[in-house]
């Protein structure tokens, strides 16, 4: 008996320690909520995604912000890659004496003396500044080492890299000979980065004249400024100066990494350039695209009263047809109606606005012999843009002139030309309007928790009349931060409810779109960057998860759950244009702080039909809801992609708490199951 005492506590044991831990860990799994997803993949319930559904929006806005306007330097400073700021010197105003900032003098007034006046060639630019050089390279007055000038040290640093090249255009006259250093210097001018000397007679530059230099960096820097400075004496005017890397987008002036970003989104569509930066706290300070086209230097520029900052406009209403049709995105063109913040042009005077309306749609559309495609084509582009999309003022709806300015536009530019699409301020989600229109703009800025159950937003709206465009929206305050994992959750849910109403939701985007770290006016964004460095928010990445909606074809998904109302779902087929594949994807946002066990059941397909090889499983999610993304953790929350074990057209997945969750299923190139009601449909897939 004793015998039998030592393996009997010792099975005993054993038993304890086996069995308590799976007991454990089969509780851990009955803690886990579930629920079920059916979804039908019979072409008889499924419907087509609009090609437009999901695009991007520039722009810089007041109060209400989104992608697609001049706003936290996203423009001048960001995308646009013009390194210099204020290379007009115009950013001062029109009177004299003015300020010249963020020029910066080098040597001290016994040296130099640097003003401004109003003698430039341009002559919607006319401030240049003016550098009087009181010491020499010889003589009882001597320059310091390095010699006496200017510099710019662009938008918070510029980025020089070894191995580039910039190429650097100035105006400048004198009244004698000039000797002038162009150079890329470290911030305080200690280190050099490229250099070379300019030199002409007095009477080579006693007119203005256009000098055009390449300079490659020999270092890399990305706190650089630009000089120009000199050791002879004498007066010599500067105007238009200008510093562009020869490495942009396509070659077209856009920030490579910036728009490579854009791409990788997959935008159908860009609304442009505002906003709030379209309206201007008043009229007077509004973008106006006829002072943004032609020859970058006689662009006068203008100040954008409701974000506070001087643009030179070099990133101007051609630019961003150019943009859009980079990135294989239709335009879409918001103007001015003739209503700012503050002041409203009465709709019996309006017609001189409309006019400039139907000039704009002409560059944009007009053959080159046309008054304003011929513009167009002497800036390089003698095909037409592809515009079908105008947007008739910004967040104006309720404004006096508003309905009576929009009638007028309306009618002409339909007369003119009638397939363009006209899109109005006015919300027509819940109400019919009381004027035609094709779309209506639907903006939301609101909490984590309330665009999350905005999911179902548009599950009433009528399927008659116009279509919506949300064209602005975010999850903002405290929530959000700069940029949140709970933001993005939320607006992942938001978005696959507009997914599936995209029968009477035609397009979508969020805003904003870029802040320049240095000079935040608006949290969150979905891109953050500085002179050098990029990251995407969390809800950037949720807009990579949405990148192949836009003319897919969505299927009938139904949730089934228990008491938990924290998921949202939906599924789409499309196809790979890589590999010419088929993909069922189903997405899954799981707002809840519990792991959810889902139960997917795929209908309307062969028993086979789903590849186990080539599914995969993409889930965005981090430790802790408040997670953000920084420079230093670019890609904190950011989509982590493996394969899909066991994919089936029946399945059971575990969505984790606080995710994002995507499945792409591989189809196997098959035909959909036939039953009695549909014997007469065959189709393959």
């Amino acid at each position: 008996m004793g015998y039998c005492k030592v393996p009997c506590v010792f099975l005993l044991c054993l038993f304890i320690s086996f069995c308590l831990p799976c007991q454990l860990l089969a509780d851990e799994v009955d803690k886990n909520l579930t629920a079920q997803l059916f979804i039908d993949a019979s072409e008889r319930s499924s419907s087509p995604i609009p090609q437009t559904l999901f695009g991007i929006f520039f722009e810089e806005k007041a109060f209400n912000m989104s992608i697609h306007e001049e706003i936290n330097h996203a423009g001048a400073g960001g995308l646009w890659a013009e390194l210099v700021s204020n290379r007009g010197f115009e950013a001062g105003g029109a009177n004299i004496p003015s300020n010249i900032d963020p020029w910066s003098i080098i040597g001290d007034e016994t040296s130099i003396i640097v003003s401004t006046d109003r003698s430039s060639c341009f002559e919607r630019n006319k401030v240049a500044l003016k550098m009087e050089v009181l010491c020499n390279s010889e003589g009882t007055h001597i320059c310091p080492s390095g010699g006496v000038g200017i510099y710019n040290p662009g938008f918070w640093g510029m980025n020089i890299e070894q191995g580039k090249s910039y190429k650097i255009v100035f105006y400048v006259r004198s009244t004698g000979a000039i000797d002038i250093s162009v150079s890329f210097t470290s911030s305080d001018g200690l280190q050099t980065l490229s250099s070379t000397n300019i030199k002409a007679s007095a009477s080579d530059v006693s007119n203005w004249t256009k000098m055009e230099v390449l300079l490659e960096a020999k270092e890399t820097n990305h706190n650089s400024r630009l000089q120009l400075t000199t050791s002879k004496n004498g007066v010599v005017w500067f105007d238009q100066v200008s510093a562009m890397p020869l490495d942009t987008y396509k070659g077209h002036g856009f920030r490579n990494e910036l728009v490579e970003m854009l791409a990788d989104i997959k935008p159908r569509f860009i609304r442009f350039p505002g906003g709030c930066f379209v309206e201007g706290e008043w009229l007077r300070n509004a973008f106006r695209w006829k002072a943004s086209v032609g020859p970058w230097e006689e662009r006068p520029g203008h100040f954008g009263d409701v974000w506070m900052y001087w643009t030179d406009d070099g990133l101007g209403y051609f630019e961003f047809l150019q943009l859009a049709e980079d990135l294989g995105a239709l335009p879409i063109w918001v103007f001015n109606n003739g209503i700012s913040h503050n002041d409203q042009v009465d709709t019996s005077s309006v017609l001189p606005f409309v006019q400039e309306a139907l000039d704009g749609i002409e560059f944009a559309r007009g053959d080159a012999s046309s008054t304003w495609g011929a513009v167009r084509a002497a800036m390089g582009h003698p095909e037409p843009f592809d515009l079908k999309y105008v947007a008739i003022g910004n967040e104006d709806c309720g404004k006096k002139n508003y309905r009576g300015n929009y009638l007028k536009f309306y009618d002409a530019i339909k007369r003119a030309y009638p397939d363009i699409k006209i899109i109005t301020n006015c919300d027509g989600s819940s109400r019919p309007l009381d004027h035609p229109t094709d779309l209506y703009d639907f903006h939301v800025y609101t909490s984590a928790n309330n665009l999350f159950s905005m999911s179902h937003q548009f599950d009433r709206t009528t399927r008659q009349g116009p279509k919506a465009f949300v064209s602005e929206y975010a999850v903002t305050g405290k929530d959000a931060g700069t940029g949140s994992l709970l933001a993005a959750l939320a607006e992942a849910a938001f978005l696959i409810g507009l997914e599936k109403n995209s029968d009477v939701v035609h397009m979508a985007s969020y805003a904003p779109l870029f802040v320049n770290s240095n000079d935040r006016r608006w949290n969150p964004d979905a891109i953050v960057f500085n002179s050098f460095q990029a990251y995407g928010t969390p809800s950037y990445w949720v807009q990579r998860f949405f990148t192949e909606s836009s003319g897919a074809t969505l299927l009938n998904a139904t949730l089934q759950k228990d008491s938990s109302n924290s998921l949202v779902a939906s599924a789409i087929t499309w196809k790979n244009s890589e590999d010419g594949q088929t993909y069922i994807r189903i997405k899954v946002v799981n707002f809840g702080s519990n792991s959810v066990n889902l139960q997917i059941s795929v209908d309307g397909l062969d028993p086979n039909s789903v590849k186990l090889s080539g599914s995969t499983k993409t889930t965005l999610t981090s430790a802790n809801l408040m997670d953000e993304n920084s420079f230093k953790e670019p890609k904190k929350v950011a989509p982590i992609q493996t394969l899909l074990e066991d994919a089936h057209k029946d399945m059971s997945v575990l969505l984790l708490p606080h995710s994002f969750t995507s499945f792409d299923l591989l189809k196997e190139s098959v035909s959909l199951r036939i039953t009695e009601d549909d014997s007469s449909l065959v189709s393959s897939i």
